[in-house]
């Protein structure tokens, strides 16, 4: 069994972003010569996420829209984490969006449903932030 790992970095402008990283985990697994295994693609932060979606922007407004009402940023005093920091509703946000997502691998292709991709969710940006990806296979 052959294993292979590389680590991704995002800096957003913005504090929450979403961005599709399906072609840089696409190239991990090419560099990877991985043809059947499986996927490992984690958030390295807690106020970020990796998920799997449909890449299309009205759907990427709705998922702010929902998670601002879930958990919204301000005003800040509403959170007892925020007597240190600003970013409570990041973390909020980042367990509901999840901590990573595992993908099959099958003739060293990622083996997606239909419009199925992999996106970065950045939920208290403006400063680096790392994704690991880890593959296992033959």
């Amino acid at each position: 069994m052959e294993s292979y790992k590389k680590e991704l970095w995002f800096n957003t402008k913005s504090r929450r972003e979403l961005i599709n990283i399906t072609p840089d985990v696409e190239e991990c697994l090419i560099e990877s010569g991985i043809k059947e295994g499986l996927l490992l693609c984690n958030a390295m932060h807690i106020t970020s996420s990796v998920f799997i979606n449909d890449d299309e922007a009205g759907l990427h407004n709705d998922y702010e829209v929902w998670l601002e009402k879930l958990a919204p940023e301000k005003p800040y005093s509403q959170y007892k984490h925020n007597s240190f920091e600003d970013n409570a509703d990041a973390h909020l946000k980042r367990t509901i969006m999840g901590r990573e997502v595992v993908v099959a691998i099958t003739n060293g292709k990622l083996d997606f449903g239909p419009w199925e991709q992999i996106f970065y969710g950045e939920f208290d940006g403006k400063r680096r932030k790392r994704v690991l990806v880890k593959i296992i296979g033959e």
